[in-house]
């Protein structure tokens, strides 16, 4: 009963100075709203990177030439990732379910008048359903296609867009590098990943693209698909034993391709977005840090104002840490209704951002629940100190205070 008493009497005063309340407050919704949105920005981040791997194929192993070069000095590429070394891996590596060899360049592509820029890629059958890829309309080229560079390509739904507009790419002739290729497929769109646009390319088959754009017997790269369930990482030491031996690498040499771990790249990505996220979140809680220094100052103000409050109070049987109690309570209010509406204004911030900004937010419940948590603590920490300075007060001395 006298804890519902001294709560009542808590309210009755921080009502007495609203606007000081309030502006004790800010300080608090300003924190928690920033931790909030930064949180929801880092976990976005997160999420639209994470998104993008996995757009890239699962199960991935990327095999591509290692750097030339001595004593730390890079000079290029090795160009020694040929066919042979495609079929040995995938007859000799245990757990490949899929494989695809890859060249690629930049070429202009014209259709008539219309003319646009992208990426080229010459490859197998088997890179689209390794790359997640889909044909919307028409058709992939087929096995017979690819031995007999037959001059087919399916191209990204921007690509066709830029050349066709809104007319019908397939059966239609398109020239890449002055050379006629019919359009047998579309790709189903992925959307701009930042970095390079999936739905921006044309995929012709590889034999295709080394012998009559590129001019070269060397692949760019050679994508590997393991088998569900696969140990990624033995996977991948299965082919480097398998390219070593037909690389005829000594056993001190050291490898002269590159392996790249789909799984390596989601953990390193990882740890990145949660050192980003964490970096963010750090920054934002310095607000909530000021807001509770200006609880301190507020509640400091306050125990000064009522001291002679405080001294009746006690001069008629109140005991210390019943004048403890409600300091610490009024500041505890004050952080916690704060911290509440600050959720709010972050949560609503968070959806402002990724409504208007290039930026992707999430909003976590955990995070909203660690930043009320933390708010209704910095209210005791920082309450503390002007709560007990209250309660210690000499009844006699207050009872003077004018």
């Amino acid at each position: 009963m006298l804890f519902w008493t001294i709560v009542k009497l808590c309210i009755k005063s921080l009502l007495a100075n609203k606007l000081r309340s309030i502006l004790a407050m800010l300080g608090i919704i300003i924190g928690v709203g920033a931790v909030i949105s930064m949180l929801a920005i880092g976990a976005g981040a997160k999420k639209q990177i994470m998104d993008r791997i996995s757009s890239m194929g699962t199960n991935l192993l990327i095999i591509r030439p290692g750097q030339s070069g001595s004593h730390g000095v890079t000079s290029g590429s090795y160009q020694n990732l040929k066919l042979t070394d495609a079929q040995a891996v995938l007859k000799e590596a245990a757990g490949i379910r899929r494989l695809a060899p890859v060249v690629s360049s930049s070429y202009q592509l014209k259709y008539l008048s219309k003319n646009t820029r992208c990426n080229v890629i010459g490859t197998s059958v088997t890179y689209l359903p390794i790359r997640d890829f889909s044909v919307e309309r028409g058709r992939t080229f087929t096995e017979s296609e690819v031995e007999g560079m037959a001059r087919v390509a399916i191209l990204g739904p921007v690509t066709v867009t830029n050349l066709f507009e809104k007319n019908d790419p397939i059966g239609e002739t398109i020239k890449i590098k002055g050379i006629n290729f019919t359009v047998v497929g579309v790709l189903k769109s992925k959307g701009d990943q930042g970095w390079s646009n999936p739905d921006d390319q044309a995929i012709i088959p590889y034999t295709t693209a080394m012998k009559q754009l590129l001019g070269v017997d060397y692949f760019r790269e050679i994508d590997t698909q393991a088998q569900d369930g696969s140990d990624l990482t033995k996977v991948q030491e299965e082919i480097r034993q398998v390219l070593r031996k037909y690389h005829r690498i000594e056993l001190s040499a050291p490898d002269d391709f590159e392996i790249r771990n789909q799984a390596d790249i989601i953990q390193t990505v990882s740890q990145v977005s949660q050192t980003f996220t964490m970096l963010l979140g750090s920054i934002a809680s310095i607000s909530l840090l000021v807001g509770g220094i200006g609880i301190m100052n507020i509640m400091l103000v306050t125990v000064t104002e009522r001291t002679r409050e405080i001294g009746i109070r006690k001069a008629i049987g109140a005991k210390e840490r019943n004048i403890l109690l409600q300091f610490l309570i009024e500041s505890i209010i004050i952080s916690g209704l704060g911290g509440l509406i600050g959720a709010g204004a972050g949560i609503a911030a968070a959806k402002a951002i990724a409504t208007f900004s290039a930026f992707t937010t999430e909003i976590q419940v955990q995070s909203v629940i660690i930043a009320i948590t933390f708010s209704g603590m910095v209210g005791i920490f920082f309450g503390w100190y002007p709560a007990r300075r209250a309660a210690s007060l000499d009844p006699v001395e207050a009872l003077r205070y004018e």
